[in-house]
């Protein structure tokens, strides 16, 4: 395989930008490049990317691809097929096209139509944030993430080897799945419980009275377990129609477990819900912390007393320490929290810190497991 000097990217948003970030650090030789359909005035994220040299230059023509060795395809599913339909013809026959998306099988399906299969190879680094675009991308952001990558039985082994030293490069986690299996696997810990959660929180607003009480009682942990409800319509409208096979599977075994439970419910069938949640807390414990397909929620609960100036004082030392705080709030609904006052940073570092810096005033935290 030929040595890769030439990085091509088609989308350049939060997961584009930090893979570009993260090869520009490997090698400041590398030619990195980003494509931009805006034909008046490129796109700011590239303009910024130019000025801070992560990309080598920025081009309105696909044509540009043709002496790329290797392509990341970071545009929404359904545009990324579109553009891997346009390269077919551009493209040199060494160069390896991979994409960024949630969902494996359409473009692996795409690639295998368009006599591509040797040379595309899918990617998913299950890695995120809810700030989204280059200008809050990070060489940190794929850290002891899993990265996913699905050849086809095509792939040479040369092509998916590159790919899996390449992410081991970013010091990320390679997973190398089948494109069904892997769509499986994201139908049951993603795609389906973000559905869930949409489905939940909107039950409860058309379940709720003309006082709104249920709505002022959500707080707390109902808020927390459909957090991921506020994800963005249309990815998630996106993903929905692209793993549609994959999220009615698991959604049919979900509506039965439910049936069970209104059963039970029915039956007074004590045994069962001793042994149904003594087995799922039994799982969850299970479950390594870590960065998994669901963005994780870097919080605190702090004791504080009931006095004024209690929560400014906590945010002015924080603040004066060049902590960011994202999110901080009172929980009057505390059936199953500990702690009278939440704080959500932005990652795992200003966690740190505020925790060790509290902890050193005296406070008395606690995290949820």
């Amino acid at each position: 395989m030929k040595e890769i000097k030439s990085i091509g990217f088609i989308g350049f948003g939060l997961i584009g930008g930090s893979i570009a970030r993260l090869l520009r650090a490997q090698d400041a030789s590398l030619d990195i490049f980003a494509y931009d359909y805006h034909k008046d005035a490129p796109a700011p994220g590239l303009c910024l990317a130019c000025e801070e040299k992560t990309l080598s230059r920025i081009t309105n023509e696909l044509t540009a691809f043709s002496r790329a060795n290797l392509i990341f395809l970071c545009a929404p599913v359904s545009k990324n097929i579109e553009y891997l339909a346009a390269l077919k013809d551009i493209i040199s026959d060494g160069c390896i096209l991979t994409d960024v998306g949630s969902v494996k099988g359409n473009i692996a399906a795409a690639a295998q139509a368009l006599g591509l299969a040797r040379q595309f190879i899918g990617g998913h680094p299950m890695a995120g944030s809810e700030q989204t675009g280059y200008a809050n991308s990070s060489t940190a952001l794929l850290e002891n993430a899993y990265y996913i990558l699905t050849p086809s039985e095509e792939t040479p082994p040369a092509v998916t080897d590159c790919m899996v030293q390449l992410v081991k490069s970013f010091h990320a986690i390679p997973v190398v799945l089948d494109a069904k299996k892997h769509d499986a696997l994201t139908a049951a810990v993603s795609h389906l419980p973000h559905i869930i959660a949409a489905q939940l929180v909107n039950l409860v607003r058309t379940s709720d009275d003309e006082k709104e009480q249920m709505r002022m009682l959500a707080a707390g942990g109902f808020k927390d377990i459909t957090r991921i409800a506020s994800s963005s319509p249309a990815m998630w409208q996106a993903i929905c129609l692209s793993n549609a096979d994959s999220i009615q599977e698991m959604l049919s075994g979900y509506i039965a477990s439910l049936k069970e439970v209104s059963d039970a419910i029915a039956k007074k069938d004590a045994d069962y819900f001793y042994r149904m949640f003594e087995e799922a807390g039994i799982y969850r414990a299970s479950i390594p912390n870590g960065k998994g397909m669901l963005n994780r929620f870097y919080e605190i609960f702090i004791d504080i007393s009931d006095e004024a100036g209690a929560i400014a004082t906590i945010a002015t030392l924080l603040g004066a320490n060049g902590i960011s705080i994202k999110n901080i709030g009172i929980i009057h609904n505390r059936e199953f929290e500990q702690g009278v006052l939440r704080i959500e940073f932005y990652g795992e570092e200003p966690l740190r810190k505020a925790r060790k810096l509290l902890a050193g005033h005296n406070y008395t935290l606690y995290e949820r497991n």
